[in-house]
This record gives structure tokens, C-alpha cells and sequence, in this order.
């Protein structure tokens, strides 16, 4: 996502600001507050960090599961390793 000019503002401007700020947010704009000229932060909607949890959790599930159907390929091809070379190979 690209940022604005109005989009981005000093974190020492932000401290006086932060009721407008936030009331942008919470109208849709995304704010990125630099420090010494850098990206620092962001101010997002709460509704939006939720959902951005929400699809990182998803992210998570979907990964496990993927991992998790690789590995049962594998057992029913017959590529599979016995206790004790696992044991082996994880010590």
C-alpha cells in the first residue's frame, strides 16, 4: 500500500494531533508515523487490526495444514523413516 504525503506524519506532530488522527483512522485513512525521517508505527482501525489478525491466523491454519497433507503423501508413498533414525536424526 502506498501512503499519501498527509498519510505520513512526524511522531512529535502525531502527539498533538492524535484526536484528528484518530478520527481519520477511523474514517478509513491508514497513518504511518515516522521517527527521525523513518517509518516507526502505524495507527490502524481496530476493526481492521482484527481482521488482519484474523487473516494471519487463517495464514497459520492454512500453512499447518498444508504441512500436515505433505506429510501424509509421504507416509502412503511409503517415504517414512523409522523411530529410531527420527530419534537419530534429531539428536
Amino acid at each position: 500500500m502506498s501512503y499519501s504525503a498527509q498519510d505520513v506524519v512526524p511522531i512529535s506532530e502525531a502527539r498533538a494531533r492524535l484526536t484528528e488522527l484518530a478520527d481519520d483512522v477511523v474514517n478509513g485513512a491508514e497513518k504511518l508515523l515516522t521517527k527521525n525521517g523513518s517509518a516507526y508505527v502505524a495507527l490502524v482501525d481496530a476493526k481492521k487490526l482484527d481482521y488482519y489478525r484474523a487473516l494471519e491466523q487463517e495464514h497459520a491454519s492454512l500453512v499447518l495444514l498444508t504441512e500436515a497433507e505433505t506429510g501424509l503423501r509421504e507416509v502412503l508413498a511409503g517415504k517414512r523413516v523409522s523411530n529410531v533414525d527420527l530419534m537419530k536424526a534429531l539428536t
